[in-house]
């Protein structure tokens, strides 16, 4: 149980909420796969790549090296896509797509936490286009993403401005601790993934949440707290409590946009290319 409302002359504080597989139980971003296949800015093979990939990162996610390659693979991908139109697919299917994965644990932990007096904030590797979203959805008061560059075109150029991944995150954590007086030692934070842990680490109260082999490990032996959240469900099906306003977001830090979508796509190719086999053109 958290603890009541912050003494209004204490330091502020904020809970840290990883995204996908913490906050809602699928990638953010593969889970437009098929929105963005209909809007034309991936192929029918793509979807089908991403359809494998979403269960491989649901067994067991990706690890630090696959997730580099994805940052390479994610550059190439959205090189040309118009930013404008992934924004606008983002917002026709946000409530259809993202809601009913919501987990219930997490959405009353958000719950309490605002209750308490703290900011919540949402880091993620996904893209700032579908981050940004799902965060005013959710009642974040800040988001920190990853971003790439736009341009004069309002297309991507491929470029990649901000990575938020692994000691990345825990320096945005950090830079917000210092604009927003945050008191780190009285922060909370939430991940289900090991190259999380620089952003675990940097606060009083960690906690694993669904966590992979490795962050499990880690957890046991720092003695953190291991959450399991398991009970996805609609935010309108919820108490009346989680009807608050969307707060609007704060972009802390940035993202690759939505082109994120095929983001587990790397690990597919990169095991393929370890098996000696092409991916198919």
């Amino acid at each position: 149980m958290l603890s009541v409302v912050e003494n209004c002359f204490s330091p502020r504080t904020a809970a840290f909420f990883d995204l996908d597989k913490t906050v809602i139980a699928k990638s953010s971003t593969l889970t437009f796969s098929k929105s963005f296949y209909q809007g034309g800015l991936i192929n029918r093979r793509a979807v089908l790549r991403t359809a494998y990939t979403q269960f491989v990162f649901l067994a067991g996610g990706a690890d630090h090296d696959q997730m580099e390659r994805m940052r390479e693979y994610l550059s190439a991908l959205c090189k040309g896509w118009n930013v404008q139109q992934v924004k606008e697919i983002v917002a026709e299917t946000l409530h259809d797509l993202i809601d009913p994965i919501i987990y219930d644990e997490a959405a009353t932990l958000i719950e309490e936490h605002h209750t308490a007096g703290r900011d919540v904030v949402i880091v993620s590797t996904s893209g700032a286009e579908v981050v940004e979203p799902i965060g005013e959805l959710l009642g974040a008061d800040r988001v920190v993403a990853t971003r790439m560059v736009v341009g004069d075109d309002g297309c991507f150029t491929g470029e990649i401005e901000y990575y938020a991944y692994g000691p990345t995150k825990a320096e945005a954590v950090r830079a917000l601790a210092v604009s927003d007086g945050y008191d780190l030692s009285r922060c909370y934070a939430y991940s289900d993934s090991v190259t999380d842990v620089p952003m675990l680490e940097s606060v009083g109260h960690p906690h694993a949440v669904n966590p992979d082999r490795a962050l499990r490990r880690e957890a046991t032996l720092r003695e953190w707290p291991i959450l399991v959240f398991n009970r996805p469900v609609r935010l309108k099906q919820r108490l009346p409590a989680f009807s608050m306003p969307p707060r609007p977001a704060l972009v802390a830090a940035a993202a690759v946009g939505a082109a994120a979508v095929t983001a587990g796509l790397v690990w597919y190719a990169s095991r393929r290319r370890t098996a000696g086999a092409a991916l198919p053109g």
